[in-house]
Order: structure tokens, then C-alpha cells, then sequence
């Protein structure tokens, strides 16, 4: 019989964790609630950058909001060159085939970057025809209202035209997909990897291959 002098010693078990995960081992000494970065002003911030874009709108009118015309240049690396993006500025090669001042550029919302080179004929064709295309379309608000100088737009024809809210002629990135088509019988007859590494070959051994056909001579 169990008197009440009686001791016990229980063992306490409990299930082991199942599976294999990962030992609870949680850092909560940190401040948490101190350092937690929250984002309940995101409609807040959204509203304050819209009217912030007007602010700058209504202040540089009638410039175009978007700020200066900017040429349309590739990307570097291998990686990135097939698509093209806004440089910082057309060359002075290029404003000298567009027959545009480069002081005068500056005046009339162009970008001018003194330090870039043209080194592809197509890039440069394609940032004059820009450029030509922009001083068509261009309206020059007279200095003075009473006196319209050459080049100048006269007040009632700019009362027509509103700010430009938008990019200026924003570059296009095109895709360009090869065409697809059945395999000739030729083309089956010949070995694409042979044709590389034999090129491959000749190329690397041109000066040998040189001095072999002057031995022989």
C-alpha cells in the first residue's frame, strides 16, 4: 500500500523531432521591432512621386518633361549589345551631319556628350535621322513675343501645341526571329563541326601555312 511518506521520481519523455529538419534555433535578441522595415506608405509614397512629376512638369513647360532628346545606343558586352537603350548624349559627329550647332544643341533640348565616338556607320545614321527628325518636329517658343525671330515659332502657332509628357522617340527593341525551314540533302552531306575546327585550325596555323608557301617559291 501507498502511505504518505512515500517518494516518486517520474521521467518526463517527450517525441523526439521528426523527420530532418532543422533544429529550432532562432535569434530573437536582435530588436526586432526596432528594426523591421514596413511599407504601409506605398499608396502615400505613389501619390508624392505623381505629384512630384507634375511639379517638375509644370516647371520646365514647354520643355518636354521627359528633359532632353538622347541618342539611341547598344548596350556593352556580348551579352547585352543586341539591345539598345538612351546614351548620355549625341556625338559631335553626329550633330555635325545633322548640321546643328553643338552650342546650339544645348538650346533647344538636344544632349551633347563631347567625349563619345562613333565607331558603327549604322548607329550613326540612325542618331541623325533621329536628330533631323526631331528639329522637324521641333517648336521654338520665341524669346520675345513681339518680335519672332528666324527659326522661331510665331504665338499663334504654338498656342496649338501642348508638353510633351512623354519619352522622345523611345528606343525600339525589335525581335528578330530566324527562319525555319527543311534541311537539304547538301546540307545533310556536310559536317558544321568539321567546317568550325578545320576554320578553326587554318586560322591558327595561317603564319606556318605562310612560311611553307615561301619555302616552297
Amino acid at each position: 500500500a501507498i502511505t504518505a511518506g512515500d517518494s516518486f521520481l517520474f521521467f518526463y519523455t517527450h517525441d523526439m523531432v521528426r523527420h530532418n529538419n532543422v533544429l529550432p534555433n532562432a535569434h530573437f535578441h536582435k530588436n526586432w521591432a526596432r528594426r523591421v522595415r514596413t511599407w504601409f506608405d506605398q499608396p502615400a509614397k505613389k501619390l508624392a512621386r505623381r505629384r512630384a512629376r507634375a511639379e517638375k512638369a509644370k516647371q520646365s513647360f514647354p520643355r518636354p518633361s521627359a528633359g532632353a532628346i538622347r541618342p539611341v545606343v547598344h548596350s556593352q558586352t556580348v551579352r547585352y549589345n543586341l539591345k539598345t537603350r538612351f546614351g548620355r548624349g549625341f556625338s559631335l559627329e553626329e550633330l555635325q551631319e545633322a548640321a546643328i550647332p553643338k552650342r546650339f544643341a544645348r538650346t533647344i533640348g538636344i544632349a551633347v556628350d563631347h567625349r563619345r565616338k562613333n565607331r558603327s556607320v549604322e548607329v550613326l545614321q540612325n542618331n541623325v535621322k533621329r536628330l533631323k527628325t526631331y528639329k522637324a518636329n521641333l517648336v521654338v517658343y520665341p524669346i520675345k513675343a513681339k518680335k519672332v525671330l528666324a527659326g522661331e515659332t510665331s504665338p499663334e502657332e504654338f498656342k496649338k501645341h501642348g508638353q510633351v509628357n512623354r519619352a522622345i522617340l523611345p528606343p525600339r527593341n525589335a525581335l528578330t526571329h530566324s527562319q525555319s525551314g527543311a534541311i537539304s540533302a547538301d546540307a545533310q552531306k556536310k559536317s558544321v563541326y568539321t567546317a568550325l575546327r578545320t576554320a578553326r585550325a587554318d586560322a591558327r596555323i595561317v603564319g606556318k601555312l605562310k612560311i611553307r608557301r615561301n619555302d616552297k617559291n
